[in-house]
């Protein structure tokens, strides 16, 4: 076996045990999921997708569709118009909460269930079948692949979401719902009954990670900037009001859905998926949880843990036969690893004769952030017709 599935085999293994918690029963088709089912997925920048366990099961994507809906209305009508309809604050309060704020009427963020109504109610669409529409081609563009409706758990949900049309009302009240309730909510309870399997998710994670580049068809999804957005709110309201607990024992923008559903994305690095259908008392996977704290701690996925190849870019220095100097940049060049690479041009240009250009070959660099491409710039016009740089 390949050494990477045998270490997500192991993963699995730690986990297995763990029998706390159950499926969500409030969903009369959640209530019947198979409690053991347990399953792992990994996908890289290059599109190679690792997957272990219970891995072709489908499930309903719940509240996981929230952050990719968030996407599309960020796409249609731009981050400013968005926050004036729903916040970007931790609740610390339950998913299903009925809290809004007391002047404006916004939901707290756009992974509460008050919040993903007004993000869907801001999708472009006449009816529920056109925004429903509009949705699943959107997560299918993040998945790769056609996704579509489990039309027995869209019943379940409508035929038992009380809550969420009390909250869907409240906010047409107030005006951050605009139009037909009952058009924003089943939209709502359709795109959460959309299937899925752990693999799934782990690219859908992973083209958030990759800037909004799907990394298994390469195609651009949404923009880097949309990207960013979405994960920045995931980071800090993703897992509900275990989201700062979570934030400090995994570190990594998160989305769970009570199916046992949760995904987490690497930026740069990868999207991870896993799947178990036994719920904590915040609705979120026991077992999905476990495996994220594992991968975490053993794998050193934690956003804040040290990542010294951004402060130290790879950077060589060849000479030819005739004295030619090239300065070869590689990896990553981010602003802390500018003053490098203006050291290493310095002592160069020191070295060298008058009549020497040196060569800044940039060209393998798989990103030059802007501040740092300015810095270089500014050395250069310093340096008149001594310094000259190949992007």
């Amino acid at each position: 076996m390949d050494p990477i599935q045998l270490l997500l085999e192991g993963v699995l293994d730690h986990v297995r045990p763990l029998t706390d918690g159950a499926p969500a029963a409030y969903i009369p088709e959640l209530a019947t999921a198979d409690p053991d089912h347990l399953a792992l997925a990994v996908v890289g920048p290059r599109g190679r997708i690792f997957s272990v366990g219970d891995d072709h099961i489908e499930f309903s994507i719940q509240s996981i569709s929230k952050p990719f809906v968030l996407a599309l209305a960020l796409q249609e009508h731009g981050l400013d118009a968005v926050l004036q309809r729903v916040g970007a604050e931790p609740s610390g309060e339950p998913f299903n909460a009925i809290s809004l704020e007391a002047r404006t009427g916004r939901p707290a963020n756009p992974m509460v269930n008050a919040g993903a109504i007004a993000t869907s109610a801001l999708v472009s669409g006449d009816d529920i079948d056109e925004r429903t529409g509009r949705i699943v081609d959107m997560l299918s563009a993040f998945a790769g692949r056609s996704l579509w409706i489990d039309e027995g758990v869209y019943r379940s949900e409508s035929e038992t979401g009380f809550r969420n049309r009390a909250l869907a009302h409240l906010m047409r009240s107030y005006g951050i719902v605009d139009g037909s309730v009952d058009t924003a909510v089943e939209t709502y309870f359709r795109q959460c009954s959309i299937l899925v399997t752990v693999k799934d998710l782990a690219i859908m994670a992973g083209t958030l990670a990759f800037g909004g580049i799907n990394p298994v068809t390469g195609r651009r999804v949404v923009t880097e900037a949309i990207a960013r957005d979405v994960l920045s709110i995931m980071a800090s309201c993703g897992m509900y009001d275990f989201s700062g607990e979570w934030m400090l024992r995994v570190g990594l923008p998160a989305k769970s859905g009570v199916s046992g559903g949760l995904l987490a994305a690497a930026p740069s690095q990868f999207g991870v998926a896993s799947f178990s259908p036994r719920l904590d008392e915040h609705g979120n996977s026991v077992r999905s949880t476990a495996v994220m704290e594992r991968l975490s701690t053993s794998f050193g996925m934690h956003v804040f843990e040290q990542h010294e190849t951004i402060a130290e870019p790879g950077i060589s220095v060849d000479r030819d036969d005739l004295g030619a100097i090239t300065v070869r940049l590689g990896g990553e060049l981010g602003f802390a690893g500018a003053e490098r690479v203006l050291t290493v041009l310095r002592e160069v240009s020191r070295g060298a004769s008058d009549d020497v250009v040196v060569t800044i070959d940039a060209r393998d660099l798989a990103r030059m952030h802007p501040a740092a491409l300015a810095a270089i710039r500014q050395e250069i016009a310093a340096a008149g017709d001594a310094l000259r740089l190949l992007e």
